[in-house]
């Protein structure tokens, strides 16, 4: 027979742990809405305990520093763009991958998934001139989207989508640029057209070098 006060026991705990994770991710998401808007000099284990009901102690048991709460919110960031932009595109091959991933990113960028738009926009401003260890792993992230997107263009022309003489790393800019200037006149200016002028300027871009421009939108 089992050990019924042993498997009591191990359920509380399970529990505990869930509760425990439910927090924490509520604290992340919390805190990459801050960020966007604020900073991520903006956060603060005080100020994320009010909003959310919950003691400094827990926050700070979770995190246990501003340094680590940071360096976590850059994780859930990653997260959430990958949970928006990326595996979504996974379902589609070559240019088709490369094309859902633009219109991916358009998306993401105008719902405001984040108040100050995109996450990594705003903290590789923030961070750019700033050594550290923020500053590092907001560079591995920009490093593995890059490299994933410039992977994809690779792909794409390899399989003969796009022409032969396709610059992977420059498209990649080109692309990357007109989402970043989206952004960045959506929030300045409050104009989603701003979206859809980028979402206009990929388009016209890969069909430009598409073998068949048809297969682009």
């Amino acid at each position: 027979m089992p050990d019924v006060s042993s498997w009591a026991a191990m359920t509380t705990t399970d529990g505990r742990l869930l509760r425990g994770e439910q927090t924490r991710r509520a604290i992340l998401e919390r805190a990459a809405e801050i960020a966007t808007v604020e900073g991520l000099e903006g956060l603060s284990i005080g100020r994320l305990a009010g909003e959310l009901g919950v003691s400094k102690s827990g926050v700070f048991a979770h995190f246990g520093s501003k340094e680590e709460l940071q360096l976590a919110t850059i994780e859930r960031a990653r997260e959430v763009f990958i949970e928006r932009v990326i595996e979504p595109a996974l379902r589609e091959r070559g240019l088709a991958r490369l094309w859902a991933m633009c219109e991916n990113r358009i998306a993401y960028a105008k719902a405001r998934v984040f108040p100050g738009g995109c996450f990594f926009y705003a903290a590789e401003m923030e961070f750019g001139p700033r050594p550290g260890r923020v500053r590092d792993a907001l560079r591995r992230e920009k490093a593995a989207w890059w490299a994933w997107l410039v992977g994809t263009i690779e792909r794409a022309r390899d399989a003969g989508e796009l022409e032969p003489t396709v610059d992977a790393e420059q498209l990649a800019f080109e692309l990357d640029a007109f989402v970043g200037a989206a952004n960045a006149d959506a929030l300045l200016d409050d104009d989603p057209v701003a979206f859809d002028r980028a979402r206009a300027a990929m388009r016209a871009r890969l069909r430009a070098v598409a073998t068949d421009p048809e297969r682009v939108g």
